[in-house]
C-alpha cells in the first residue's frame, strides 16, 4: 500500500517536474511535499542541493554536531564529510542522496523528469508495524471522490494491495 502511494506521488510530481526540467531545476518530494531545488552545475548521479534548499525541502540544517531537524540529529562521519558537503565559491552543496543512504531512507528517482522522492526512514516504517495501525493516506475511488483512511477510523476496513512485480 505504501509503495502504491509512493507511485501516486511520483506521477503527481512528474507533472510538476516536467516544468522543472525546462527551468533547470529538480523536484524533491520529502514528507509528501514537493519542492523545486537548484541543480548542481557538476553532473552527478547523486542529488546535490544547496544548504538553503536542504532546509526548505527537508527542514534539515547542517550544524557542528551533524545534520539536524528539530530534536533529531545525525552526525556525519568525519572521514566521509567530503561525500556529504562540498563548497564551491560562496555556495555550500549537500549530497541528499548519500545522506539518505546513511540514515537508511529509501529514495526513488526519475532522472528523465528530475524528480527525487524520499520515503519514510526505516525507524518510521517500523513504527507502523509495532502499533499495527496503517498510516493515513488519501486516494480517489472509481467515481473520483477522494477518501482518506482517517475517514474510516473506528470502523472495520479491509485494505487490499497489489504490486506488478
Amino acid at each position: 500500500m505504501i509503495r502504491c502511494l509512493f507511485m501516486l506521488w511520483i506521477v503527481f510530481a512528474s507533472f510538476v517536474a516536467a516544468r522543472a526540467v525546462d527551468q533547470n531545476t529538480r523536484v524533491v518530494i520529502y514528507d509528501g511535499i514537493a519542492t523545486e531545488v537548484a541543480v548542481d552545475p557538476n553532473p552527478s548521479t547523486d542529488l546535490w542541493i544547496t544548504t538553503s534548499d536542504l532546509t526548505r525541502a527537508t527542514r534539515f540544517v547542517i550544524k557542528p554536531q551533524g545534520v539536524c531537524r528539530d530534536e533529531l540529529c545525525f552526525p556525519l562521519p568525519k572521514n566521509r564529510k567530503s561525500e556529504f558537503v562540498s563548497k564551491e565559491g560562496a555556495t555550500t552543496w549537500f549530497n541528499l542522496t548519500e545522506f539518505a543512504k546513511m540514515i537508511k531512507q529509501p529514495v526513488v528517482v526519475d532522472q528523465k523528469h528530475g524528480v527525487w522522492y524520499f520515503g519514510a526512514r526505516e525507524a518510521e516504517q517500523n513504527g507502523y508495524l509495532t502499533s499495527l495501525e496503517a498510516p493515513n493516506f488519501t486516494l480517489p475511488d472509481l467515481s473520483g471522490r477522494v477518501h482518506s483512511l482517517t475517514d474510516f477510523r473506528g470502523k472495520k476496513v479491509l485494505l487490499v494491495t497489489w504490486a506488478s512485480w
